[in-house]
């Protein structure tokens, strides 16, 4: 059996990884806060972590792993869309939770072992905040109250901080009732028209960092295996977490190990509605992207490497599934290549492993491949219906006169300069598409045949 190896980003290097308990390896995941449809940017530590829950499943037993991901269903992003919408809280949250769930199903995720909300653990926090104040790691202020910062000599060690620096941070919050402006909130008052819950400080509701260490003490215990998310939560609010949780169970070390995925860029730029390329997962399926290109294109960037999507990408992630589909009709699975498993061991090497799938498409290891591909998360049940691969006949007009005004540019080139060889080439990439070139002197005509194939049609146009 191969054994894991992880970057741990608290000792900033990777090493074999030994679980308190190989009967019981504890996982937790930061989720999502529940105001809108998922976006790429969300989809990446899901199908990312996806692949180590899968591992660790295989190396300990399928039952021995208990992988917990939240749902942040408190939050001032969600108050402000009821606000906006008129809605009823629950009832946004509700709905975005089952988005959620369904558009990672999409994405072949396996669900998680736990799925805890916020909102069912408040008495937990409260206890937990408690706790905190009567050990003088809190303080209460204008019915506010905050974690001292500076009683945990540890803080800092997790993003690899210095204390005073921190302090101009833009991610650091500022207010008159603080000891010390790092300090930050474990519970706040809420307004009668904001949720609120009793407590010993008044009608209030909890900070946003004490809800993971809460969830995952009641769920995971004091100690726990690895801790995951996105890049951008190491700093404040997985610093934030360690802090608390180490000050009211001195007696657990919380996370052995730390993992954390760079971010997401499209098309080379950071995601932004702004700059009209914030992509979500739902938008994408509508418009004909397969769940599982989604899922290989997020796969095929080392976790641990910034990401950038661009279309070129799924349209190539599309034919290659295509291409691995044919290959694995009527076959039945075979065994998960060992070379696949020694990829993923060695800190979730996606992008070796998936290199390790073309290799059995390239030997026509039918029965490997699809199995390989299926302990991946590709072909499941739930993701991509097989006819996604089949292509469509609709032609995309738009696509058609961007080729077109591609070609009359490469004309006019190879008739200055006398050199048509470009042009030939081009012209035949165009007729392996399924297009038809019609040429004369004053025009040129692309006319669609029966073996018309868009996302050929698509590659050709992005290159």
């Amino acid at each position: 059996m191969s054994s894991i190896k992880l970057y741990s980003s608290k000792a900033k290097t990777k090493e074999s990884f030994v679980p308190l308990d190989p009967l019981n390896v504890g996982m937790y995941v930061c989720g999502p806060t529940v105001y809108d449809r998922a976006h790429l940017g969300n989809a990446r530590p899901v199908v990312i972590f996806d692949l180590l829950f899968r591992i660790l499943r295989h190396q300990f037993g399928t039952g021995c792993v208990n992988y917990v991901r939240n749902f942040t269903d408190i939050d001032d992003k969600i108050n402000m869309r009821a606000v906006e919408t008129g809605r009823v809280i629950s009832d946004i949250t509700e709905e975005t939770i089952q988005w959620f769930i369904s558009d990672m199903d999409q994405l072949g995720a396996l669900e998680p072992t736990s799925s805890p909300r916020a909102t069912h653990y408040i008495p937990q926090m409260i206890k937990m905040i408690e706790n905190l104040v009567g050990t003088g790691h809190a303080y209460e202020r204008e019915n506010h109250v905050l974690f001292r910062v500076r009683s945990f000599s540890e803080y800092g060690k997790l993003s690899g901080r210095l204390l005073d620096d921190m302090i101009a941070g833009s991610r650091v919050e500022v207010a008159p009732f603080k000891e010390d402006p790092l300090d930050f909130v474990l519970w706040k008052p809420s307004a009668a028209l904001l949720p609120g819950w009793e407590s010993r400080w008044g009608r209030g509701r909890p900070g946003w960092h004490i809800e993971c260490s809460a969830m995952s003490k009641e769920l995971l215990g004091e100690s726990f295996d690895i801790h995951c998310g996105g890049n951008d939560l190491l700093f404040p609010h997985h610093e934030n977490e360690l802090a608390q949780s180490k000050c009211a169970h001195p007696q657990g070390s919380f996370a052995s190990y730390w993992l954390h995925n760079e971010m997401l860029k499209v098309d080379g730029k950071k995601m932004s509605k702004s700059l009209k390329n914030f992509l979500t997962v739902n938008e994408l399926l509508k418009e004909g992207v397969p769940g599982d290109s989604m899922r290989l294109v997020l796969m095929n960037t080392h976790y641990r490497k910034p990401m950038n999507w661009t279309s070129n990408k799924v349209v190539e992630a599309t034919l290659t599934l295509r291409k691995w589909k044919k290959q694995t009709e009527n076959i039945k699975s075979g065994s998960v290549s060992n070379s696949v498993i020694e990829a993923l061991c060695d800190d979730i090497n996606s992008p070796k492993a998936i290199t390790e799938l073309h290799g059995l498409s390239k030997k026509n290891d039918a029965a490997s491949l699809l199995a390989s591909a299926q302990f991946m998360g590709l072909f499941s049940e739930k993701s991509t219906p097989a006819h996604a691969y089949e292509g469509t006949r609709e032609v995309d007009n738009e696509v058609l006169q961007l080729i077109k005004e591609k070609l009359i540019k490469i004309r006019s080139d190879a008739l200055a300069v006398k050199d048509f060889r470009e042009l030939d080439q081009f012209k035949n990439k165009i007729l392996t598409a399924g297009v038809e070139v019609q040429m004369s002197k004053v025009s040129i005509e692309l006319i669609p045949n029966e073996s018309f194939d868009p996302l050929k049609l698509w590659s050709i146009c992005d290159e």
